[in-house]
């Protein structure tokens, strides 16, 4: 839409407006091929959202300064920044551009300022009011998003968020040859907690047992809530037998104290992918619940999995 604007301008403005659209265009190009290979993109991205009001800025200098008509231009980019960048990334965009914008003004037409200020009140409003608008549309996304993600009880992944990590872990796993362990646990008896104690007790239940759980997870494994009292993990990169270890310290620590002022156990079952086999989310979950019911048959409190021999193992 700018460059349209800008080629309907061009008998007036000069063709040469074109030029840092174009700049900022390639500057937003840029920032997209490095964001693969950064550890903060966000700055990458900052750096091109700048860009682009710095480019605006030139617009503004050569076409008149203050009275330029491209001046409120420089609220566009601010409009882009809830999309972005949190809260602080909102009020540094608009902290930044409202220096420029005043000081696009008095360099280039400061008389003009002073004897008309609403030539700079009015942008200033206007850009001030965009990014509140934009912080308020923020935390919506983030409220909606979150919640589409998040069980509200443990706050643990729900099943919408592991079918997307899943599906990105089948994609990875055909490219690099990446094992992924999978584990699925399930609560003891919790229908008879539920039953005796009341369903309070019982979310309170759930709530440190999948507390418990994180504990013992590093920063990329993940831990979903799939069911009434049932869990998954994901664990890429490990085999069956690192997936089999941390499964039973999974075991041991749920079994280990109580957990909604009462003493309870899990049940585990483990699966993994090879490294010559992509991983198979299907699969996997198939052969670990498969095995978390079997540790349930052979007495609970157990973690089940897969012998070098091709049986079920227990412990």
């Amino acid at each position: 839409m700018l460059a349209l604007a800008l080629v309907a301008s061009g008998p007036w403005l000069g063709w040469w407006t074109l030029l840092p659209l174009a700049l900022a265009g390639a500057m937003f190009r840029l920032a997209d091929t490095r964001i693969a290979h950064v550890t903060t993109p966000e700055y990458a991205l900052f750096a091109a959202w700048l860009g682009s009001q710095l480019m605006i800025v030139g617009s503004v200098v050569l076409t008149g300064g203050a009275q330029a008509p491209m001046l409120p231009w420089l609220a566009i980019p601010l409009m882009t920044l809830g999309a972005r960048f949190s809260e602080r990334g909102i009020a540094a965009g608009l902290g930044l551009s409202l220096l420029l914008l005043v000081g696009v003004a008095l360099v280039t037409d400061s008389r003009a300022v002073f004897d008309n200020p609403p030539l700079l009140f009015g942008p200033l409003a206007l850009m001030t009011c965009i990014a509140i608008f934009q912080t308020v549309l923020m935390r919506s996304d983030v409220k909606h998003r979150a919640a589409a993600v998040i069980d509200p009880l443990t706050g643990m992944l729900n099943r919408q968020a592991l079918t997307q990590r899943a599906a990105e872990l089948e994609q990875q796993s055909q490219l690099t040859a990446q094992a992924v362990g999978l584990i699925v646990g399930d609560i003891d008896h919790f229908k008879q907690i539920n039953d005796a104690h009341g369903h309070a007790v019982g979310d309170a239940v759930l709530k440190d047992v999948a507390f418990e759980l994180r504990k013992h997870l590093h920063a990329y494994d993940l831990c979903y809530r799939i069911g009434g009292e049932e869990f998954l993990v994901l664990l890429p990169g490990s085999d069956l037998e690192q997936t089999r270890r941390l499964a039973e310290c999974l075991r041991a620590s749920i079994a280990g104290q109580q957990h909604g002022g009462l003493c309870v156990t899990m049940s585990f079952g483990a699966a993994a992918s090879g490294h010559e086999t992509p991983f198979s989310y299907s699969q996997s979950f198939f052969e670990a619940d498969a095995r978390m019911y079997a540790a349930k048959r052979t007495g609970r409190d157990r973690v089940c999995w897969q012998s070098p021999t091709g049986e079920t193992a227990t412990a």
